[in-house]
């Protein structure tokens, strides 16, 4: 039996099918973020463009990107697997199949059923000789199976905790706008996924609103915290990118995150409670900070969403004024304020938020 296992784990090996967090829950988590990105969030972007510009080659365009996104997320976790090319192209109907029966939570289903359909496909892939026809027929009545069996569950229960997080968020606005700013926050900067997060527990409403301010604060932080040693490249690199770029240098001094959590634990609050900042735009935009501006566009899909749908009469001035104070001025003020004094009392020394850019 132990020679059986060893063989089993050889074999495992030699087909790179590799159990690990990293693989899974970075990696593959990462990917998936972009899949959504390339997909359903551009494709909101476009029509969302497309729809107030009233162009319906654009609203047109923007719809077939977002019906694209459970294929997209398939393969780009397959990608990031290292997945074969017949397993790879086969993933597009597992995708397909695990982001429609998997509802609300669709991206998780797609995840975790992808990540399995995926190894699956390299285990048998080119153990034949009509591979062709073997490993895309394994991977995919695999995948869709699987998918018919248990995406429905997955949805409902990534559903069932969006809903009690949101519930909580109407319940208690300031302590959970603190709590998921915080946290989604945090998880925006880790080499992990935030926007797939929120879009597998299908985060909207207040608490995407604070998953947003959370994202924000980060990403304007570090931008503004950094100013001195990255100037404008570095407000570019991470105000606009990702403030992931940081992550090496609080490996090394885990004090320069002060300030961006500091920022996002006093806008998620600010957020819930004084302008009721609510994400009723996709839940991926939840997670993406100022990545691109997709977390404000985001907003702002759901302000107009909301007066198409009767739920809203317009777009105040106030809207847009606690838009602009939660995404960019506060978070800026913050932080910055907050490097200063630990520069001042050298928490913070010349250097340890430079970027190599």
């Amino acid at each position: 039996m132990k020679n059986f296992f060893k063989k089993l784990k050889d074999f495992a090996e030699k087909k790179d099918v590799k159990f690990s967090l990293k693989r899974y829950g970075i990696d593959a988590m990462s990917a998936m973020a972009q899949g959504l990105f390339a997909s359903l969030l551009i494709g909101t972007i476009i029509n969302t463009i497309g729809t107030q510009l009233n162009i319906e080659i654009l609203k047109t365009v923007g719809t077939y990107a977002m019906g694209a996104a459970g294929v997209a997320m398939a393969i780009s976790i397959g990608y990031a697997l290292k997945a074969p090319q017949l397993v790879l192209f086969s993933l597009a109907a597992v995708g397909a199949a695990a982001n429609s029966l998997g509802g609300a939570g669709g991206p998780l289903a797609v995840f975790v059923i992808a990540i399995l359909a995926a190894e699956i496909g390299k285990l048998v892939s080119k153990e034949t000789k009509i591979d062709i026809i073997v490993t895309p027929a394994v991977t995919i009545i695999f995948g869709v199976a699987l998918a018919t069996l248990i995406a429905p569950a997955i949805g409902a229960a990534a559903s069932a905790i969006g809903n009690a997080i949101m519930w909580a968020t109407e319940l208690q606005p300031f302590l959970m706008g603190v709590i998921i700013s915080v946290l989604v926050g945090i998880a925006l900067t880790l080499p992990i996924s935030s926007a797939a997060i929120c879009a597998a527990l299908s985060l909207t409403g207040l608490a995407g609103g604070a998953a947003v301010a959370g994202c924000c604060a980060q990403m304007v932080g570090f931008a503004v915290a950094s100013f001195k040693e990255n100037k404008f490249a570095g407000v570019v690199s991470q105000g606009i990118g990702t403030s992931m770029l940081q992550m090496s240098n609080i490996i090394k001094n885990f004090k320069i995150w002060i300030p961006a959590i500091i920022a996002s634990a006093i806008t998620g609050p600010i957020a819930t409670c004084i302008f009721k900042l609510q994400m009723n735009g996709p839940a991926i935009s939840s997670g993406m900070g100022t990545c691109g501006m997709v977390g404000p566009i985001g907003v702002y899909s759901g302000w107009v969403n909301d007066i198409a749908n009767g739920a809203k009469e317009t777009i105040t001035l106030f809207d847009w004024l606690g838009l602009t104070l939660i995404c960019i001025v506060l978070p800026a003020i913050i932080a910055w304020a907050i490097s200063k004094l630990l520069r001042k009392i050298n928490w913070i020394k010349d250097g340890d938020m430079k970027l190599e850019l």
